[in-house]
């Protein structure tokens, strides 16, 4: 991990926050990118002296733009870039607005669409670099109702992922793109999901933030396409579909 430089979008806090601890402490120089300049400063802190907070939107194409070149210019290029930023929502599907779809689909779509699209020229020129989006077990599997418009965005997100794979790897092998599904994760998810939600860090049968960390710092060793981050929920996931019907 020395002398990596990895950028980490939604770094304020919960799992961006405790990955950008663990990959500090392995060495790695970070970029860490959120919207509240106070958590940060304070993450950025705990990290040591490698470690940037650059303050952004990513929701804007032209702030994320911005970090990629303040982050090229800071240390001379990057080498991975993690698409953390995200949001929940708690309303059941028959009661969503346009103003939820547009919410989840700007917070937890557009955000790494911009992130991929943005950090790709330099990956290109360099051919190599890392793509790493945090998606959901519920980005694969519809299981709870009240969240339907986030599982549509991070189905999205998923569909994404797998096509920028496909599309840059024929010219470009060497760049990967990976999508990471944590389950439930003892995070403020709950509490700062879109009409607020019950708290997240209150769930026994979650995970810690800090295990989530762990797999995607091996992550970034193993450039694998596609991890869990518990173990069984692949099964979970291929018994769910296999249980919906065969073909005719």
């Amino acid at each position: 991990m020395v002398e990596r430089v990895v950028v980490i979008t939604g770094a304020s806090d919960g799992i961006g926050e405790a990955l950008a601890v663990q990959l500090a402490e392995r060495g790695a120089s970070l970029v860490l990118v959120a919207r509240r300049e106070t958590e940060l400063r304070r993450v950025a802190e705990r990290c040591g002296e490698r470690a940037v907070p650059m303050v952004a939107d990513v929701t804007r194409r032209e702030e994320v733009r911005r970090v990629v070149d303040q982050a090229i210019a800071r240390f001379g290029g990057i080498d991975v870039w993690v698409n953390g930023v995200g949001r929940g929502i708690t309303k059941l599907p028959t009661l969503l607005t346009d103003e939820d779809i547009d919410d989840m689909m700007s917070v937890n779509v557009k955000s790494a669409l911009y992130g991929m699209q943005e950090v790709l020229p330099h990956f290109t020129a360099r051919n190599t670099g890392h793509v790493i989006n945090i998606s959901s077990v519920l980005g694969r599997v519809p299981f709870n109702v009240s969240r339907t418009a986030y599982n549509g965005a991070k189905h999205y997100l998923n569909a994404l992922t797998a096509g920028f794979r496909s599309e840059v790897q024929q010219a470009h092998p060497g760049i990967q793109f990976t999508l990471v599904s944590p389950g439930g994760v003892k995070t403020r998810f709950g509490v700062h999901a879109l009409h607020g939600g019950p708290d997240s860090r209150l769930q026994a049968e979650f995970e810690r933030v800090e295990d989530v960390a762990t797999v995607i710092a091996g992550t970034i060793e193993s450039r694998r396409p596609d991890v869990y981050t518990k173990p069984g929920v692949h099964q979970r996931v291929v018994g769910y579909y296999s249980s919906l019907g065969s073909d005719p």
